[in-house]
């Protein structure tokens, strides 16, 4: 009997053990330069060159190191190589960027070119007067790569199927939304300047003036953050709402398609639009 109770014990200990037992990832950033296994990205015409070759049951890389059928690597390798002919057509070339542009909270030179853009296409598609965009950083899911730019990029960039909007806000409770903001996370924003000190609001400009309560602001955003996306409902306590119907990508596309038959990079440009004093990124 004490030698069962001895097990039990020990085995609850383990048991206790193993659930206190937390688990750390971490990760690093690396560019596919080929430094590893001299895999590269691919483009339309070099997927082999760029990501090696599978034969039967070997994938070589492009330095020579082979895995067998099996393992992960090989498993992987196989995978991305077999869909690189139906990849083909975003592989195309749309633009060149003068550098790297990556979104970063509180603002970045890509969440602010996105955010400007925005303001415009909603302002043409709406037909209505826009004052402020406010979109958030998670809609922005990878970067711009200094040098060529393919359509691959900006569709990786903007997978999600969200609708541009028009919110028509009383300026009492667009200054209630900016609230929220400065008492949570940096977003997205365009049409203001935003000073925000131990979550709340020290400065706020729209339009370059104090927001007057009585007056009716147009606010350029998409659907998901009307109603709960991210916290935030810009949509509360709208006088007008309009969904546009045209998705992010759908709306990006025709602009940076203008810039290369303009010959002009993609750049842009931070400016102080937001600052949050106790902000650190996650």
């Amino acid at each position: 009997m004490e030698m069962v109770q001895a097990k039990v014990i020990a085995l609850a200990a383990l048991v206790l053990l193993a659930s206190s037992c937390e688990y750390q990832y971490s990760w690093e950033k690396y560019r596919m330069d080929g430094h590893r296994t001299g895999v590269t990205v691919p483009g339309a015409e070099n997927p082999a060159a760029a990501l090696g070759t599978v034969d039967g049951d070997t994938y070589t890389a492009p330095n020579g190191t082979a895995w067998q059928k099996g393992s992960a690597t090989y498993g992987v390798a196989a995978d991305l190589i077999a869909v690189q002919p139906r990849m083909k057509e975003i592989k195309q070339v749309v633009g060149y960027a003068t550098r790297d542009m990556e979104a970063a909270a509180p603002e970045s030179e890509l969440s602010n070119w996105w955010v400007d853009r925005t303001m415009e296409d909603v302002a043409r598609l709406a037909k209505r007067k826009v004052d402020v965009g406010i979109l958030n950083f998670g809609g922005i899911r990878t970067s711009i790569p200094q040098g060529e730019v393919w359509l691959d990029d900006f569709v990786s960039m903007f997978p999600f199927k969200n609708d541009l909007c028009y919110v028509a806000l009383k300026g009492s409770d667009l200054q209630a939304l900016f609230e929220s903001i400065a008492a949570s996370r940096p977003f997205v924003i365009g049409g203001a300047k935003m000073v925000v000190k131990q979550h709340r609001i020290d400065t706020l400009l729209v339009c370059g003036k104090p927001i007057d309560p009585k007056k009716t602001y147009g606010v350029a955003t998409v659907d998901f953050l009307l109603d709960g996306g991210d916290g935030l409902s810009v949509a509360k306590n709208a006088k007008e709402l309009v969904n546009t119907g045209t998705r992010v990508i759908d709306a990006v596309l025709p602009y940076v398609y203008s810039l290369q038959a303009a010959g002009k990079p993609i750049e842009y440009f931070t400016d102080g639009r937001l600052v949050f004093d106790e902000w650190e990124e996650e």
